[in-house]
């Protein structure tokens, strides 16, 4: 194949290069997401530690309110916008590393038994992914934390800022972060849908 092609070993050196560039960006986009989320947790509940020490006292329960719970639920969509991006970009990677093994199997006939491609019926490494599958992502996790986060902060502005009876302001907060939900797991499917429409 060499004497055929004489650029083909210096195309197969390259190409598997880049397979292990492509597995380096795989792991670091993994391992960021896995961070961010880390992150995003770990000062929601020291946030909510430090409401549940104001709770006896309703004017700096309010005051933390207003600053805490805000700046917790801004991370939060951050922390999303971020997630959705880097699995976006592990989709392309891995959409990439599939394209360059197809080619080393088709290199020799023993290619076919020695390196596994998707398979139809048990999906790639043995999982199956389909069009729910954004479903169960850290993007997915994170909003939904972050959405009943912001129903209840909707639920206690109203009680502390608007005078609302608990139970209609629970009411609004329930509408609130339903609302958030949709609309988090709505923009993740449309990125990952523009990145991987079939």
């Amino acid at each position: 194949m060499a004497d055929a092609e004489p650029g083909a070993a210096a195309l197969n050196s390259a190409i598997g290069t880049e397979l292990f560039v492509l597995q380096s960006v795989a792991s670091s986009t993994i391992a960021e997401a896995g961070t961010r989320s880390t992150i995003y947790l770990s000062t929601l509940s020291s946030g909510l530690v430090a409401i549940g020490f104001a709770g006896r006292s309703p004017a700096l329960l309010a005051v933390l309110t207003v600053t805490v719970f805000p700046t917790i639920f801004m991370l939060g969509w951050f922390t999303v916008v971020r997630l959705v991006d880097t699995s976006v970009e592990n989709i392309t990677v891995r959409r990439r590393m599939v394209r360059i093994r197809e080619h080393f199997v088709s290199l020799h006939p023993s290619g076919p038994d020695l390196i596994s491609l998707d398979n139809p019926r048990t999906g790639e490494l043995g999982v199956r992914y389909s069009r729910s599958s954004f479903l169960f992502t850290m993007a997915s996790m994170i909003g939904t934390v972050n959405s009943v986060l912001g129903g209840a902060l909707v639920a206690l502005l109203l009680i502390f800022g608007g005078g609302a009876q608990p139970l209609l302001a629970q009411i609004a907060g329930v509408v609130v972060g339903a609302a958030l939900l949709t609309a988090t797991l709505m923009y993740e499917r449309r990125r990952i849908r523009a990145a991987y429409p079939d």
